[in-house]
C-alpha cells in the first residue's frame, strides 16, 4: 500500500519586489502508517513551509503531495479544503481552536465541516485525552496543557490518515510536553502517520525518524 503521506520534489519560492527566496528546494518525504517523523532544523530552514504544503494550505511551485492516495497539491482550494478536513489533522503552537466555542463545540464543528458528524464520539475522545471535565470550557479558560490536548482533540476528530504538528510543544513545560508526545505516539500506534516540526530535542528523541532541513533542503 502507498504511504498515507507522500511528497515528491517540493519547491517553493517567494518574491518580494526584485528579490526571490527559495523556501523549499526539492524536498521529498514519505511517511508510513504508524510512523512518527520529526522535522528539525534552524529557524528559516523551511519547516513551517513544508508543513503548509503537506497540509494543502500552501501550494508548492514544483512537485506534488499525495495524502491517503489523493493528490492535494495543485488542486482548487475547495478540493484541498475537503481533503484537509477529512484526511489531515493539524496541531499548531498558536492553536487550532475557535475562541467563541467550547472545547466540545470545537470538536463538533471540525466533524461537521468534514461532513463526518460521527467520526469519533466527542465525549469519548476528550475522555481519552484526559479533558472530559473541560468539555464546556472556552479556550481562554484552559491552561497551556489543556489547550494542547484540546487542540489535539480537534486534530483527531475525524480519525485522520495524517497528523501534522508545527511546534506543538514549544511553550509547554517538560511534563506536559512528554504527555502530548505520548498522545501522539498513541495516535501513531492506531495507524496514523505523524509529522512534527520542532526544535525540541525531546521530539527528535521520541520520533521513529528525523528529517533535518537546512536552507530549504534535506540534509543527508
Amino acid at each position: 500500500m502507498a504511504a498515507p503521506l507522500h511528497a515528491r520534489q517540493l519547491y517553493r519560492f517567494y518574491r518580494s519586489g526584485e528579490e526571490e527566496t527559495l523556501a523549499l528546494k526539492g524536498v521529498s518525504l514519505a511517511v508510513e502508517s504508524g510512523e512518527i517523523v520529526a522535522v528539525t532544523g534552524p529557524s528559516g530552514s523551511g519547516k513551517s513551509t513544508l508543513l503548509a504544503c503537506l497540509a494543502g494550505m500552501d501550494d508548492p511551485d514544483g512537485g506534488s503531495v499525495h495524502v491517503a492516495g489523493s493528490r492535494i497539491s495543485h488542486q482548487p482550494e475547495p478540493v484541498r479544503a475537503r481533503l484537509r478536513s477529512r484526511r489531515i489533522g493539524m496541531l499548531f503552537q498558536n492553536g487550532n481552536l475557535l475562541e467563541h466555542l467550547t472545547v466540545a463545540g470545537n470538536v463538533v464543528v471540525a466533524q461537521r465541516l468534514a461532513g463526518r458528524r460521527a467520526a469519533r464520539d466527542p465525549g469519548a475522545l476528550l475522555s481519552a485525552l484526559g479533558i472530559a471535565d473541560r468539555d464546556r470550557a472556552y479556550p481562554s479558560q484552559l491552561s497551556g496543557g489543556e489547550l494542547a490536548r484540546a487542540g489535539l482533540a480537534v486534530a483527531l476528530a475525524n480519525t485522520p490518515a495524517v497528523v501534522l504538528a508545527d511546534e506543538p510543544t514549544g511553550e509547554l513545560d517538560s511534563t506536559t510536553e512528554h504527555r502530548i508526545l505520548e498522545l501522539l505516539a498513541e495516535t501513531a500506534h492506531d495507524g496514523t502517520a505523524v509529522v512534527v516540526a520542532s526544535h525540541s530535542p525531546a521530539v527528535s528523541a521520541f520520533a521513529h525518524r528525523t528529517v533535518r532541513l537546512d536552507d530549504g533542503k534535506v540534509c543527508e
